[in-house]
């Protein structure tokens, strides 16, 4: 994306704008209205504590249980890995930036932490474009390439790499600089001696061309296939069901296998809704950033960030909460001892092998139906 991770911790360090562009600081005045910034810590801290413990519950889930690990199980705890990974270097470092409008945390947190966030947001979306591809090749294409448990862990290895390859910019372009605080009259006292964290480029141009690209490719793209991916899988799915012959074992599959899509699909769209207010801000800033230099500057980058944020304990809620099979092995975690339950009440369905062969893992679903 234009870069969905911050750029900017408040008015006086956005990245890409120079401190003689930007109006004097006492024009603003802004004082911070408190009740709404203990609302928003919060808010914060609510979104912090369900996406780590919803996130890492899940991810143990699947290590632990072997019937569990298919091809797509494999790559939901992937994404759950990367959710974690934002919610340990994305919200604390820019929630303290953007309240306290200066960086406290050195040059190598000013670095390590932008690139951490380009990294999991990267991992994220080419998570859901991995999943895709597999239901798509499972449902529409069942008899063509199967995705294995080893392609699963191939495909994880390379959108690690890609994510790290193309967030490098962040890491060598990011620097602490005390540049912003220069000429401050008013409360002159209180940013003496402050730092900003910043991107500083080599030429606007550059900057420009490299987040718009990213926008392209790490938000328009993939979700435009991800699009036509389950598009094609709805067509397919619809034809099945008007078939005439309807036994009673294909027709459950086939309930199961939209049950499961549904799920799939939920996860894609609330992640790119909960992105969108994000994106939209950063490319108004890259491109008319004039148009947010006032005292609602912050509100509005901690409102359409907080809503990113929300994207973390989508997984957990879609994917694990919502499966009452789950919320047992969730107890069982908790209680540090294994499922207990009868092995009759639960229903073996392949994720990674719908509509073709069984495969050895698969995601326990209760007989009775499920809520997702």
């Amino acid at each position: 994306m234009a870069e969905p991770v911050p750029r900017h911790g408040g008015i006086l360090s956005n990245a890409a704008v120079s401190s003689s562009s930007k109006p004097p600081f006492h024009e603003f005045d802004c004082q911070p209205y408190v009740p709404v910034y203990i609302l928003l810590i919060i808010a914060y801290s609510i979104v912090t504590i369900v996406g780590l413990f919803g996130n890492l519950c899940l991810v143990i889930i699947v290590k632990k249980q072997k019937e569990a690990q298919n091809v797509t199980n494999i790559l939901i705890a992937n994404l759950s890995l990367s959710d974690i990974l934002i919610c340990l270097m994305c919200i604390p470092f820019t929630v303290a930036y953007t309240l306290m409008d200066y960086w406290i945390f050195g040059e190598a947190m000013c670095k390590v932490s932008s690139f951490a966030q380009s990294v999991s947001v990267s991992v994220s979306i080419f998570s859901l474009v991995l999943i895709a591809v597999e239901r798509y090749q499972l449902i529409v294409n069942p008899r063509g390439w199967k995705p294995g448990v080893s392609h699963a862990y191939w495909g994880i290895l390379f959108i690690w790499l890609f994510s790290v390859v193309i967030s490098i910019p962040f890491f060598i372009f990011h620097q602490i600089t005390d540049e912003p605080f220069k000429n401050i009259s008013l409360h002159n006292d209180l940013y003496k001696g402050k730092v900003a964290c910043m991107e500083v480029w080599p030429s606007v141009t550059k900057r420009l061309v490299f987040t718009t690209c990213l926008l392209v490719f790490q938000y328009c793209v993939p979700l435009c296939f991800i699009f036509i991916c389950y598009l094609r899988i709805f067509v397919c799915l619809r034809k099945r069901n008007g078939k005439g012959d309807r036994q009673k074992e294909k027709e459950s599959r086939l309930s199961d296998s939209k049950r499961i899509n549904m799920m799939l699909v939920s996860i894609v769209v609330t992640f790119a809704a909960c992105w969108l207010p994000l994106t939209i801000f950063n490319v108004v800033f890259d491109w008319h950033h004039e148009a947010l230099m006032s005292c609602h500057h912050d509100l509005m980058f901690t409102l359409c960030h907080l809503v990113a944020m929300i994207s973390t304990c989508i997984n957990p809620i879609f994917y694990g909460f919502l499966n009452r099979n789950f919320q047992k092995d969730l107890l069982a975690v908790i209680r540090h001892c294994k499922c207990t339950a009868p092995q009759e009440e639960c229903e073996n369905i392949a994720l990674s092998a719908m509509h073709t062969d069984v495969s050895k893992g698969s995601l326990k679903l209760n007989s009775t139906p499920a809520n997702i």
